[in-house]
């Protein structure tokens, strides 16, 4: 218990020094005018109160992923509670804060168009079309996910309605102005969560449920994890959100097109990433401690074939009771719906700034959304165990390049670059060796997915050091867009 109250303490002590150094690093200015006023069309770009951004930003960047996968990292042991706090204090709160205020600066434009500024337009490219389809999954997985749920709950209709009903809304939220849907409903479906994870605290607490602590001889024994699922890489993808994750970069940009002052960044961008990192924190260490041990929590998610959601309802059940069950498990339903919505929603954005095409008539939204939903529809016809297993990677690799982006960002306006440089490396060794070793990847021995992992992150590393000097001793460099 112990181990889990410093990491709670570590986050806020993380937001508190880290967030304001991160901050005077990109150099706020808060007269300046942001893209909501600038360019107000309605729509996208609308202005909206600090407190109201914060809570639809952080329901879009939760999803499942600080619940399910939280738990999932929590099979192996204390060590996860060490990778959330360090993820999202040096990796997850630099990237989403940078993400989106990179986008105010850049006139609230997608990711995909601001990596193309820094990394040149070949990554531009990759960046569009890879950005698009990882949106496409995530809001097909979340339509499937809370169907089933809704449907067990319920007892009613049966998946598929549910899907269908799921599907009428996103086309409404994705459609609609970002005031008129998203900004009503939000606040509902965030006191759902909060509820949620706040409730689970006090009961953990309460039943003096044993929860690890993490110790040097927790550290020592990781190489006894078997082969097939060694923590380095298998933890740092299994936990996304909650440490760090792509997705969020999609979001950010979205956000970003609200804020009436840049001083609204550190609390919105990297707030958000804190909190979902309490989150995790949370369901990590209830996941740890309510089967008695780490063992126990193994052993069961071994008998369910690793489905979290067998574990996230009993647990539900169990500490909050029938009521409490009942509005914990909405609050699992209103993760993902917020984050599907708003994923459908960021890849008509993202569409539509790189076909330069107005989303002021609804007649053009419409025309750039539903062939998004065709094909994520297509998605909820099919078997989505291999294909999320494969996003984990997908979501992590987009993660690297953001990283990377905000490394060139800096160097180039001559600014502490190590920031963004030391989670990018971290992450280009942790996707290499996940492609390499992981069983859906090339399922090779750790020995050469490490030793490629570490050789493709120094090259880089000793690559941009190279860069870095160069344009330190240049007289000129290349003017931000």
């Amino acid at each position: 218990m112990i181990t889990f109250c410093l990491s709670v303490l570590a986050l806020f002590l993380g937001y508190t020094f880290y967030a304001r150094f991160v901050d005077r690093v990109f150099g706020i200015e808060p007269d300046r005018t942001t893209p909501a006023l600038a360019q107000a069309d309605g729509v996208d770009y609308v202005a909206l109160p600090g407190w109201r951004i914060f809570l639809i930003q952080f329901l879009n960047i939760a999803g499942l992923g600080p619940i399910f996968g939280a738990v999932a990292g929590a099979m192996w042991g204390p060590v996860a509670f060490l990778w959330i706090v360090l993820g999202s204090i040096f990796a997850g709160g630099v990237h989403d804060y940078f993400s989106g205020m990179l986008s105010v600066r850049h006139r609230g434009e997608s990711m995909p168009e601001i990596s193309g500024y820094y990394l040149g337009n070949g990554v531009k490219q990759f960046m569009r079309y890879f950005s698009v389809v990882l949106m496409i999954v995530v809001g097909a997985v979340f339509i499937m996910g809370p169907a089933k749920i809704l449907a067990g709950l319920t007892g009613f209709g049966g998946d598929n309605f549910w899907v269908w009903i799921i599907f009428v809304y996103y086309v409404v939220a994705t459609v609609l102005p970002i005031d008129k849907v998203i900004g009503r409903i939000y606040p509902l479906f965030g006191f759902a969560l909060l509820f949620m994870a706040v409730g689970i605290l006090v009961m953990m607490f309460a039943n003096r449920l044993p929860i690890p602590e993490l110790t040097i001889s927790n550290l020592a024994n990781l190489h006894t994890q078997p082969a097939k699922f060694p923590v380095f890489p298998m933890l740092f993808v299994t936990i996304a959100c909650g440490a760090i994750s792509g997705f969020h970069a999609t979001q950010s940009p979205m956000m970003a097109r609200c804020l009436t002052s840049e001083r609204q960044g550190r609390s919105i961008f990297y707030g958000a990433m804190v909190t979902e990192g309490v989150v995790a924190l949370i369901w990590a260490a209830i996941g740890m401690s309510f089967y008695g041990s780490v063992g126990g929590l193994n052993d069961v998610m071994t008998q369910h074939q690793g489905n979290a959601a067998f574990v996230v309802n009993e647990i539900s059940n169990s500490l909050l009771g029938k009521i409490g069950g009942a509005l914990a498990i909405l609050g699992v339903v209103a993760a993902p719906i917020t984050s599907g919505d708003t994923a459908f929603r960021s890849a008509r954005l993202i569409v539509a700034d790189f076909l330069r095409y107005q989303q002021g008539p609804i007649q053009n939204r419409l025309l750039l959304s539903l062939p998004l939903f065709g094909a994520g529809f297509l998605l909820t016809l099919i078997d989505f165990a291999v294909i999320w297993r494969y996003f984990a990677w997908t979501n992590q690799t987009l993660a690297t390049v953001v990283l990377w982006t905000i490394t060139a960002y800096l160097i180039r306006e001559r600014k502490p670059y190590w920031v963004g440089l030391v989670p990018a490396v971290f992450m280009t060794a942790v996707i290499t060796a996940y492609l390499l070793v992981a069983p859906e990847g090339f399922g090779l021995p750790v020995t050469i997915a490490y030793l490629a992992g570490v050789g493709l992150a120094a090259v880089l590393l000793g690559y941009t050091w190279l860069y870095a000097e160069r344009s330190r001793k240049s007289s000129t460099l290349v003017p931000q867009a």
